[in-house]
């Protein structure tokens, strides 16, 4: 079902038209009826001769509303430009067609109204000349200019024809399976509740679905669904849709926000956009400048980060970061407005490119070129971009490309066969990508070689400051690579497979490390390793052999297994610990169950020891005490 908005400057008889063309007068609020005067958006609707259902929404045309006018025109079809034939083009006409064009809307036509107050045909001609004029260079220079008369009803019936053929060869609205509706009405209706509406984009809804409003993150389900006052249990894309939603009070919502599914957007603070200045703005646009942002129905403050020049100039176009104060629920490819506060005047609008990009720094080498890929790249260019260097989930990699579900799984599979990305879990390359997990990480090949290349440079620097360890920690190289613990251990197996690192059970090295020995060092260990020999079960305490060779060494023969700690004060040199292990596990395979005692005498040793060493193997799960014996676990 098609949705055309009206456009034109205010008093033009946008109001009147439509309420001649349907029955429905879209001015509802009491100060409209009072000032004869749209002050925010109305609806109506009605069926072409075609056959063709219409939504029509009716904006203001005045300035001071013209935040209202931008709220209404975000996923219409088409427009509808409404000129007086007694007044021809006005102000607002201009700036609602530089709206129109640069929202890329490429359809409508021109009603030029009230042709019942113009003196002669003549002035008729100049009117339309001066609309066709004022046409030129926009998306609607080449629309159809349409005479009609709301009053005597003299052009309607060619109106709607006009309208029939304008539609005529609208493509299906999109379904990616990932619905959203951008709320520009929110009312309570009696014994119902909450009830918002807006256009539904990019997939369907059904009563009882779960959806959940964005950027605020609230839930709810859907109790009902209307279009043109007609009961649905489904709602396609396209059409203009009523919500009924339950779980939620009217207070709690407000235009602009987004009705979608849980989970399925993430609000965005910060936006790369592509920027087109219009031709006539008084001064140039600068670095850093405070605007006012219309995206959907949603109206935001933010700051312009130029990024390859320090301004821009009335008709050009460039490339900018939007650093919005508040987050806003879009999608990559939606379209935007920007105006400037005071003045309240329109400076540009443009395309969403990214809608989670890192923050940029300005006139970086190969930025802008990387924007471009973004903006007009194959889907494969496009999806290999939205990668970057980063690991995403699949579902989130293909949410952020803003590709459709199976275009951006063909350009995955694509990126995948030539080597330009990767399955980041090495046990699932080689599957369909229409069978895997969501959740399964992708990443591009760059990206990889980069982050393989940061794990490398930690832990070679890691050596270097700690030589006689066998490796760092790993949960301090999943901390400093900030990666959530799935990923870091995906990461570390495809690192291993590799050959970049060795994993140790609690630390992780690069294959060549090994600890090596000063000749002073090693001195020091044998003469250790000679007191041990001579009194195996009786060693020295952990501060004594600490300062026999120090502390980093003694580490380090902990970690290559020379020494066994059994208590953090109690270590025995690797052979001793053995030849113990061995004598109790013999004795409990004979005895059945033994005491410290036995174990005190056995191997002439002292109680502490004795102790010490019992407890260790109950704590690895060797040993169980019953009373004051010992059994196999």
């Amino acid at each position: 079902m098609p949705v055309i908005a009206t456009a034109g400057h205010v008093d033009h008889g946008k109001s009147t038209l439509i309420l001649a063309l349907t029955g429905i007068d879209p001015d509802r609020l009491p100060e409209e009826k009072e000032r004869e005067m749209t002050i925010d958006l109305g609806f109506a609707w009605l069926t072409l001769p075609g056959g063709r259902e219409l939504s029509i929404i009716d904006v203001p045309g005045h300035e001071r509303f013209i935040k209202n006018m931008l709220a209404g025109v975000g996923g219409i079809d088409a427009a509808l430009v409404v000129v007086a034939a007694d007044e021809g083009p006005m102000p607002q006409t201009r700036e609602h067609l530089a709206i129109i064009d640069l929202l890329g809307i490429d359809r409508g036509l021109v009603a030029v109204t009230k042709c019942d107050l113009v003196p002669d045909n003549d002035w008729l001609e100049l009117v339309l000349e001066e609309t066709r004029e004022v046409l030129a260079g926009t998306t609607l220079a080449d629309a159809p200019l349409v005479p009609v008369s709301a009053v005597t009803g003299a052009g309607l019936p060619e109106l709607l024809t006009a309208l029939d053929r304008l539609l005529a060869d609208l493509p299906q609205a999109l379904d990616s399976g990932r619905p959203r509706l951008s709320v520009d009405r929110v009312f309570t209706v009696a014994g119902f509740g909450t009830v918002v509406t807006g256009t539904l984009l990019d997939g369907r809804l059904h009563v009882g679905q779960e959806v959940e409003i964005m950027p605020r993150g609230l839930k709810s389900r859907i109790r009902g669904l209307q279009s043109h006052k007609e009961r649905l249990q489904t709602a396609l894309p396209g059409r203009r849709v009523a919500i009924n939603l339950s779980g939620v009070a009217v207070e709690d919502l407000a235009r602009g926000d987004v009705i979608t599914l849980p989970g399925d957007i993430k609000p965005s603070h910060l936006i790369d956009v592509r920027l087109r200045l219009v031709d006539d703005l008084p001064l140039p646009l600068a670095h850093n400048t405070l605007v006012d942002v219309f995206i959907g129905a949603a109206e935001v403050s933010a700051r312009v980060r130029t990024l390859g020049a320090d301004e821009l100039r009335p008709g050009e176009t460039g490339w900018a970061q939007l650093r919005l104060a508040r987050p806003v629920a879009l999608r990559k490819g939606d379209r935007y407005i920007v105006r400037l506060p005071s003045p309240s005047i329109t400076l540009g609008g443009g395309v969403v490119v990214n809608t989670h990009p890192r923050r940029h720094r300005r006139f970086r080498p190969g930025l802008i070129e990387e924007l471009e890929t973004l903006a007009r790249g194959t889907p494969d260019e496009i999806l290999l971009q939205t990668l970057g260097a980063q690991p995403y989930e699949l579902k989130e990699a293909l949410a952020r490309s803003a590709l459709p579900a199976e275009v951006g799984l063909q350009a995955l599979t694509t990126l995948l066969e030539t080597g330009q990305a990767l399955l980041v879990d090495q046990k699932l390359t080689g599957r369909p990508v229409g069978t895997l997990p969501p959740t399964t990480y992708v990443m591009s090949a760059g990206g990889w070689a980069t982050l393989a290349g940061r794990i490398v440079e930690m832990l070679e620097s890691y050596h270097a400051r700690f030589p006689l360890r066998s490796g760092m920690g790993r949960e301090e190289l999943k901390s400093r690579l900030q990666l959530p613990p799935r990923l870091f251990n995906l990461v570390l197996e495809r690192a291993s497979a590799e050959g970049l690192v060795v994993e140790g059970e609690t630390t992780v090295r690069r294959p060549d490390h090994q600890v090596r020995f000063t000749p002073d060092q090693q001195r020091r260990i044998e003469d250790l390793l000679t007191t041990l020999r001579r009194e195996p079960f009786t060693p020295p305490s952990r501060v004594d052999m600490e300062n026999a060779v120090g502390a980093d060494v003694l580490a380090a023969l902990l970690d290559e297994g020379t020494l066994i700690k059994v208590r953090e004060d109690i270590l025995f040199h690797a052979p001793a610990y053995e030849q113990m292990r061995a004598g109790v596990l013999a004795h409990l395979q004979q005895e059945g169950s033994i005491t410290v005692a036995q174990v005190r005498d056995m191997f002439n040793t002292s109680r502490k020891y004795a102790i010490a060493f019992m407890e260790h193997l109950d704590e690895t799960r060797v040993t169980r005490r019953v009373g004051d014996e010992r059994v196999l676990w």
